[in-house]
């Protein structure tokens, strides 16, 4: 088991001399195993076979991959290729790619790196304006420092809420297929001692039927110019819950998140991952994630500010690194 302490954004993914360092998240909580990824091509993998995984996260180590291959004489356009094609949904990969082309240096990454983790900071603060005194927060998937190489964009709002006694429970929604909230999220709010505990995903909505939960944060792997906003699967169901019970559904993600050239979620491409991390003895589908349509978002928080509806008119553009 992992020791108890804080994550440094450079246990979770850092550049060395000669590779792309990350904190294996397929083998936490029961075991901290580090990964030396000394290609674009094994960082590209790492990021398809969810060893780093969260959408800021992976932006970082495309980042940090790509400017490896840089240094290590890869082609350009073919790293950006590798890399770029890992995972189609998250926005931020591509984002910070497009960042490299511009300045495919070391420090250019760091910078990248560094500026994740700050804008994290500044939305958890925004983000916990919303939380009331004695909340019960309900959260799903892992939005923490694995996630974005940093402090957390979600799990960040609820760290600093706690900091400032606003926090009371948080529920953890397991996130069927791989439990990134039963091994992740959990693993991570342990760490900081904020009292949780883990729920079925099936047992959301009955927690809000009986007044057990006072408002609902997710992160976010994209989000469209009107706001539909794409996040791991089954958050579309907890916001219809949410909904449902007149409970506030608050997504935090930073702006590298938001993607202005995508109208709605009806454009946003959905990654279908091996039916086999679902059942290896029936027939399965595994969409990775869903898209929440906008109106079931009571507010989009980034590290500019509180965003609400209409979203196409209050969120921000994108700041660049």
């Amino acid at each position: 088991m992992a020791g108890r302490g804080e994550l440094s954004p450079e246990r979770i993914v850092r550049l060395e001399e000669d590779a792309v360092v990350v904190l294996d998240q397929r083998r936490l909580p029961e075991e901290d195993v580090e990964l030396r990824l000394e290609s674009a091509a094994a960082v590209a993998e790492a990021i398809r076979a969810l060893a780093i995984r969260g959408a800021p996260a992976i932006g970082v180590a495309a980042a940090y991959g790509y400017a490896l291959a840089g240094e290590r004489g890869e082609d350009p356009d073919a790293a950006f290729e590798v890399l770029a094609n890992a995972r189609p949904t998250a926005v931020n990969l591509r984002w910070a790619l497009d960042e490299m082309r511009q300045d495919p240096s070391r420090e250019r990454a760091v910078a990248i790196h560094e500026a994740e983790v700050a804008r994290c900071r500044e939305m958890a603060a925004h983000a916990a304006g919303l939380i009331s005194p004695g909340s019960r927060v309900y959260t799903h998937c892992n939005t923490g420092v694995l996630a974005t190489g940093g402090y957390g964009t979600a799990l960040g709002t609820v760290r600093t809420a706690w900091e400032l006694g606003l926090v009371a429970q948080v529920w953890v929604g397991e996130t069927r297929p791989l439990l990134q909230g039963a091994r992740l999220t959990a693993w991570e709010l342990e760490q900081v001692g904020i009292p949780f505990a883990i729920v079925a995903d099936g047992a959301a909505a009955s927690l809000m039927a009986r007044g057990e939960v006072d408002c609902v944060l997710t992160g976010a792997d994209r989000i469209a110019a009107n706001g539909d906003t794409a996040n791991k699967i089954g958050t579309y169901g907890l916001a219809l819950a949410a909904r449902h019970h007149g409970l506030p559904f608050y997504v935090v993600a930073p702006t590298s998140t938001l993607d202005p050239a995508t109208a709605s979620g009806a454009e946003i491409p959905i990654e279908e991952r091996d039916p086999a991390e679902v059942s290896r003895s029936f027939p399965a589908r595994n969409p990775a994630f869903d898209v929440t349509p906008a109106e079931l978002i009571s507010a989009i928080v980034t590290e500019a500010g509180i965003h609400r509806q209409p979203y196409a008119a209050s969120l921000p553009e994108r700041i660049h690194a």
